[in-house]
């Protein structure tokens, strides 16, 4: 993998992490299509999404210090329970556990059968259709605040789903708690938020198993990719927070439902190959 392919690569990254587009999708399908013309794999996709977890630390640096220390404070009382933001904290933790644990049991397949493309384009279909009726038929009434346990489980649940490229993290987290009633900017908030440790901890594997490997990961050309996922993130976040308290996700919905066909279509052409 060059610099310009890696650079191009994690722009993706930055621009698609935080939407409901998936990510891993947009990184697995334009690999192939660069000079290079190789998957990047799920490695290096894992790697360069600590920076744009990075760009979450930092956006939501006083949510996180503030839940934190409530939380810390909850587990020294040993008291889960009464403050919000303390349970906010338990409740990120426990939804974590779902992609952990799936993560690691099915880890080979996500990074071999998982990807094949055909699933991604079904994928992108199906969980763009169930975000739109998720969108337009959910209540939307709730806030954080007002989060129980199994709803953060749910959303943990959700979230795990994501280990198949196409289902997108924040799209499936997004879609699940607009089916339980949350508001757009409390679901796209949360999405946030619950991916901290899951994908900081999945890069951070990746870094240590494959990190001495330049075959799979390249170190100047993932830095780089990193870097730019990291300020491109940023910016998305940014706007994206903006843009869903004044508008529906119709036309992400639509742009999943194109881009899977698009996949399909290019399957057919042999213009891509599945693996």
């Amino acid at each position: 993998m060059g610099w310009s392919d890696a650079i191009i690569l994690g722009l993706i990254q930055g621009l698609t992490e935080f939407l409901p587009v998936s990510s891993s999708a947009h990184l697995r399908v334009i690999g192939p299509l660069l000079p290079s013309g190789v998957d990047p794999g799920a490695a290096f996709t894992a790697i360069t999404q600590i920076g744009t977890e990075l760009a979450v630390l930092v956006y939501f640096r006083r949510d996180l210090a503030r839940i934190g220390s409530a939380w810390a404070s909850s587990a020294l009382r040993r008291s889960p329970g009464g403050d919000p933001d303390a349970r906010l904290g338990w409740l990120i933790l426990a939804g974590t556990l779902p992609i952990a644990c799936l993560g690691l049991l099915f880890k080979d397949s996500v990074e071999t059968t998982l990807r094949h493309l055909q699933l991604t384009a079904i994928m992108l279909i199906a969980f763009g259709l169930l975000l739109g009726i998720a969108d337009r038929f959910g209540r939307k009434t709730l806030a954080l605040s007002e989060m129980k346990w199994a709803h953060g489980l749910l959303f943990g649940l959700a979230q795990a789903l994501a280990l198949i490229p196409g289902v997108s993290r924040s799209g499936g987290t997004i879609t699940a708690g607009l089916m339980m009633g949350y508001t757009r900017e409390a679901a796209a908030r949360y999405s946030f938020l619950l991916a901290v440790p899951a994908v900081l901890a999945s890069g951070l594997y990746q870094l240590v198993r494959h990190g001495s490997d330049a075959a799979a990961v390249p170190p100047g050309p993932t830095i780089a990719a990193t870097l730019v996922a990291f300020v491109t993130g940023y910016v998305v976040i940014i706007a994206f927070l903006r843009l869903v308290t004044t508008r529906t996700y119709l036309p992400f919905v639509i742009y999943r439902v194109l881009l899977g066909g698009l996949v399909i279509g290019l399957l057919q052409a042999d213009r891509l190959s599945p693996y």
